[in-house]
């Protein structure tokens, strides 16, 4: 397992354990509320030093430390490649026109009434069939945005029901690395996972749904002249055809017969490129300079060059070092003793299936803004209280389902987390504005707490023997 090793430690206190910890936490409290500054890179790296420090008080050797930095980066090897084929494919299908297609084609048949609770049902359907919130958020989820700027709604409230919709998918698509890792983790059928997640994230959407629907009459203030500006800017930019969607046509079938996400992502720039071709005379270096720095429009209009000047391989460096670094100091303090630390501070509280869940979560919850890393939320609080479900004779599902109801989905309303930065980066919002609007990923939260206090669908191992 892999935080087996840690389970063990010397005979340190609690503050000793926890102090690293703390100290970062102030310091990345003091940089984004204090300061106003939202990139967690620097003191990430502080906190990297200063938990090499106390390794190194407790006699721990430079070589070890970096075996555990790299150990835990190795998790998220496959995300680092995604991130960067996301950047790329952002870039060919917006040079395709795929995105643009998109917005007029929704320009013209969406009605502000129903823009909100359309866009996380479409982006669910997305993200369900691909499996990537990521890829949902930088395509659909980037022509929504720029229909919401034309019907006059807000920003925040807009990438509030993206993030919604994209993250049902990150969550319940069997083609999510998220929901198999933490099926696989706690040892669970996959199918039988994502069954039991249905209980939560069914009831999370449809709240979230009637909310979007309520809120509809009282933030849409456009009128048809500004969508009408829009709409003829991008017909006029020559970008908007048919077969510009193809792109996605194969993003989706791909997805559906399980190919690889990589493969998938890059079948998808090729067929991108492919159709750029057809409609752009470009030179080799201009199509590799897009891909790179991303998109650059020319002689389009103000509104639509600021929605499409996106993508690219550069964007993604930014996300990318967030991951290594959040990664590496997770890997740092698994090796420190801090989980192993905070387990016995609260192992006299576990008691019941309530609060067993409730420590779950808070567990899940306090890596994603703590360390800003969904997988290792999952991972972590997965290995750390499998032996707790088992004492108290809870079926592992439900431990699959409280992690992700708390990993997975948080993870986007952390402002320095791996999702958060992604999403700032990519559709222009900080996540402190959407945040409160993003109501599926905390009403997921909510909801398994509820649940495993009051006992509502846990199911006992004696159940599912039966």
């Amino acid at each position: 397992m892999l935080f087996s090793q840690y389970k063990n430690r010397s005979d340190y206190s609690f503050r000793f354990e926890v102090a690293p910890l703390s100290i970062t936490v102030a310091i990345l409290m003091v940089q984004f509320f204090i300061f106003k500054d939202y990139t967690p890179h620097v003191p990430l790296i502080i906190g990297i030093c200063i938990t090499g420090i106390f390794m190194a008080l407790k006699g721990r050797k430079w070589a070890e430390m970096e075996k555990n930095m790299y150990r835990v980066m190795k998790v998220a090897l496959p995300t680092t490649i995604i991130i960067l084929c996301v950047g790329m494919m952002i870039a060919a299908s917006i040079a395709a026109g795929t995105v643009q297609t998109v917005l007029k084609f929704g320009l013209d048949i969406i009605s502000p009434s129903i823009f909100l609770p359309a866009t996380c049902i479409l982006t669910t359907i997305v993200s369900l069939a691909t499996g990537t919130s990521w890829g949902t958020l930088g395509t659909v989820g980037l022509a929504m945005l720029g229909i919401g700027d034309a019907l006059g709604i807000p920003n925040y409230w807009t990438i509030g029901a993206i993030c919604s919709g994209s993250f049902f998918g990150d969550k319940m698509s069997p083609l999510s690395d998220t929901t198999g890792i933490a099926a696989s983790t706690v040892g669970v059928d996959l199918f039988e996972h994502i069954k039991n997640m249905s209980y939560t994230t069914i009831p999370a959407l449809l709240l979230t749904a009637a909310a979007l629907v309520w809120a509809v009459p009282d933030v849409v203030s456009g009128s048809l002249n500004s969508v009408q500006k829009l709409s003829g800017q991008l017909q006029a930019s020559g970008l908007v055809h048919g077969y510009a969607l193809l792109p996605f046509a194969v993003l989706v079938v791909l997805a559906l017969f399980k190919v690889d996400a990589i493969l998938t992502m890059l079948a998808t720039i090729a067929v991108s490129i492919a159709i750029t071709f057809v409609h752009t005379p470009l030179s080799a270096g201009q199509l590799g300079g897009w891909l790179f720095a991303g998109f650059k429009p020319e002689h389009v209009g103000e509104g639509i060059a600021k929605l499409v000047s996106r993508g690219g391989l550069e964007s993604m460096f930014f996300t990318q070092t967030v991951v290594m670094l959040a990664l590496s100091l997770g890997g740092l303090l698994f090796a420190l003793g801090i989980v192993p630390a905070l387990l016995d501070a609260m192992r006299r509280f576990l008691t019941n299936a309530g609060r067993a869940t409730f420590c779950v979560a808070m567990t899940s919850v306090g890596v994603n803004i703590l360390i800003g890393e969904q997988y290792l939320s999952i991972l972590l609080a997965g290995e750390t209280f499998k032996p707790v479900y088992a004492k108290l004779g809870l079926h592992p599902r439900n431990l699959s389902r409280t992690l992700e109801d708390a990993g997975t989905v948080i993870n986007p309303l952390v402002p320095w987390s791996v999702c958060g930065v992604f999403i700032a980066k990519v559709l222009g919002v900080s996540v402190l504005s959407y945040l409160p609007y993003a109501f599926f990923c905390y009403l997921c939260l909510i909801l398994t707490v509820l649940f495993g206090f009051t006992g509502v669908t846990l199911s006992k191992v004696e159940t599912a023997q039966e």
